[in-house]
């Protein structure tokens, strides 16, 4: 069984609550990526298994509280026993210390921009949440802007799977298309933070 089949007979078994389940887990192990799960979940509601605004609601609960989680990991421990619990055990994880350090200075620099752009972009998704905690930026205004970008991206991907699920090649066309594009913005966005600065200190 690979992967995809291992998704759809969780959804088919659990139902809204496998999808749920399966996107906290995208959030904290990245190799089961959400581009598999919101379109296939997408899919089985355009057959009437599943209601597509049930589908959305599920994926979003996951995610956020696998955000949640992940922020207040961050927040409680301290930067060293982080880093060290990684080290040791986030190869289980695909993840490395080097990541969280990447992704702590991300923060830093960007801010709520890059907890938005992030809830789209793979990898990001799952390594944000902590250095937003260790970062002390404010609960609420985390989770508003980690709500905003999973409620966009995990719509369109529910109703990518609703819309063209039967069309695996298309379907690829447009993540890869549309992952390009959420890049672009990014880059775009911290050339413009970039630009800003430097003409703050030429004045």
């Amino acid at each position: 069984m690979n992967l995809t089949e291992w998704i759809i007979s969780i959804m088919e078994q659990l139902g809204y609550f496998g999808i749920a389940l399966l996107m906290f887990l995208d959030n904290v192990f990245p190799p089961i990526p959400s581009e598999i799960i919101m379109p296939s979940a997408g899919y089985a509601a355009s057959q009437g298994q599943l209601m597509i605004i049930g589908v959305i609601i599920a994926g979003c609960i996951g995610s956020l509280t696998a955000a949640a989680l992940l922020y207040w990991i961050g927040y409680k421990f301290k930067h060293d026993s982080i880093l060290s619990f990684v080290d040791r055990y986030g190869k289980y994880l695909f993840i490395k210390s080097q990541d969280v350090e990447k992704s702590l200075n991300w923060f830093e620099q960007y801010g709520h921009r890059i907890v938005f752009f992030g809830r789209m972009i793979p990898a990001v998704r799952s390594l944000i949440s902590i250095p937003a905690g260790m970062s002390r930026m404010p609960f609420w205004k985390f989770m508003f802007f980690s709500g905003l970008g999973t409620i966009i991206w995990t719509t369109f991907l529910a109703y990518v799977g609703f819309y063209f699920g039967e069309n695996q090649q298309l379907m690829q066309q447009i993540f890869s298309k549309v992952g390009h594009v959420i890049i672009a913005i990014t880059v775009i966005i911290i050339a413009w933070i970039f630009y800003r600065r430097h003409q703050r200190r030429q004045r």
